[in-house]
């Protein structure tokens, strides 16, 4: 019996602009759809919650993450997430790699986390992310060499060294 071969999306990364501000408040939102699926808001409530608190990520980011870059990530030419990341002289840190929904689970994920710990062992430098403890992608960065090394709470900030 002949096997279907699927072929893998072309991934390109674009610099996130102001037009992209729509696009990337559902991205956000696609990041929380499990947390807030068994709270009883009214889509209204849902949807101003969700939009003061991509605000106040997106203000932290950018107050705090000086030159890096906050870019979208697009399969085939279509949006289908961001990828934020900041490269400091000793480390490059994953502040947040993001994909819809719909798109989850065609690898666009892995080949971005991979491109960037090659790029970490060509310079050197190590590869970090906070990641949620409950978050399912933990097995993914795991996979990858991703290990702990704080426990911040919530979250863990994992890290892969060349």
């Amino acid at each position: 019996m002949p096997v279907a071969l699927v072929a893998s999306p072309v991934i390109t990364l674009r610099p996130a602009g102001p037009a992209d501000d729509a696009f990337l408040r559902r991205v956000y939102a696609g990041t929380r759809e499990e947390e807030l699926a068994p709270v009883p808001w009214s889509d209204d409530e849902r949807d101003a919650f969700l939009r003061h608190q991509f605000d106040a990520q997106d203000a932290h980011y950018r107050a705090h993450y000086d030159g890096a870059s906050f870019d979208v990530i697009e399969l085939d030419g279509v949006p289908a997430g961001r990828l934020y990341v900041a490269r400091w002289p000793e480390e490059i840190r994953i502040m947040d790699i993001a994909i819809l929904p719909e798109h989850r689970g065609a690898g666009a994920g892995t080949s971005l986390l991979r491109d960037l710990l090659d790029e970490g062992a060509r310079s050197g430098k190590r590869v970090s992310i906070h990641v949620e403890k409950h978050n399912p992608a933990l097995r993914l960065y795991e996979r990858l060499g991703f290990l702990p090394v704080a426990d911040k709470g919530v979250y863990l900030l994992l890290e892969a060294t060349p």
